[in-house]
């Protein structure tokens, strides 16, 4: 029997995208890597745990869930979580940022000052720039100030981020114009905490980190891994935990996008084919990429 391997996520780097897996090995994923893995015939897939910990019961979760955890497992995975609120004595500087995704598409979130712009790159953050740092509820209190007085969410989903990455503008001038523009509303409100030190409009942009120039527009996502099924393909992009596979032609083929936090608590191995292919479910994109209503 082939040996199985679990994936734990995909992290960035600073040389790219690196596929972790549970036995503490990783792999690096440079554009042009073949990506092939088949799920186990008889798989289930398995709760990831909470903070560090497997799961003591070894629940089963949805193939469509993104979290890959159990109701109780997710509960104690958010109990100590920044994102949800819980902890509100952290010691440590926040930056509070704006990110851009596509046109008509940013968002305003915080990060802990000494994870520098890894927040940025595991969400697919085409372009960004920092507000301000602070303490944590100063930079909470940034952010909620900028929902409030600007209308900035403080979420994208994912499937819109999708959608518009092969029809970028070229120029990283205009992929920072929005940017630009919402910096300096920002700034010129009042009401900002006064432990907050501010931080000029610097713009980062990671269409090249991405890969995204040229980018061949998607046949469609992933919708899940199911037992049995499988993908191989030639990476020629990612951007946050998505990646983006040249599969081949015919049924299923072209280019997918493959949301790797699907791949969390299968047991996976070779794939069994000897061409590239996919043998997953795909929801394909009914409207061109930048049209936003009924992507799915």
């Amino acid at each position: 029997m082939a040996r199985m391997w679990t994936c734990s996520g995909l992290r960035w780097s600073a040389d790219g995208p690196v596929l972790r897996w549970r036995d503490g090995r990783s792999s690096a994923l440079p554009w042009g890597k073949r990506v092939a893995f088949g799920v186990a015939g008889d798989g289930v897939r398995v709760c990831v745990g909470a903070r560090g910990h497997d799961c003591p019961v070894r629940a089963a979760v949805p193939g469509r869930s993104t979290g890959a955890r159990c109701e109780e497992c997710a509960r104690l995975d958010r109990a100590h979580s920044v994102a949800a609120d819980t902890i509100a004595d952290d010691p440590r500087p926040y930056r509070v940022y704006l990110a851009w995704f596509g046109p008509g598409m940013a968002k305003v979130g915080i990060t802990a000052a000494e994870r520098g712009p890894a927040r940025l790159l595991e969400q697919g953050a085409v372009c960004f720039s920092w507000l301000g740092t602070g303490p944590l509820m100063a930079a909470r209190r940034t952010e909620e100030l900028l929902r409030a007085a600007l209308g900035i969410p403080d979420r994208i989903p994912y499937a819109l981020k999708r959608a518009v990455r092969a029809a970028l503008p070229a120029a990283a001038a205009e992929r920072a114009a929005e940017l630009r523009d919402l910096h300096g509303r920002a700034t010129a409100l009042a009401g900002w905490p006064d432990s907050l030190e501010r931080a000029p409009f610097r713009p980062v942009d990671h269409l090249t980190a991405f890969g995204l120039a040229g980018l061949p527009a998607p046949a469609g996502a992933v919708s899940e891994l199911v037992a049995g099924g499988g993908v191989s393909g030639e990476l020629v992009a990612a951007a946050g935990p998505d990646l983006h596979l040249a599969t081949g032609s015919g049924s299923g083929g072209g280019v997918v996008v493959l949301d790797t936090r699907l791949m969390t608590g299968w047991g996976l191995g070779p794939w069994p084919g000897g061409n590239d292919g996919i043998t997953l479910p795909v929801r394909e994109f009914k409207e061109a990429p930048g049209v936003q209503d009924g992507l799915f």
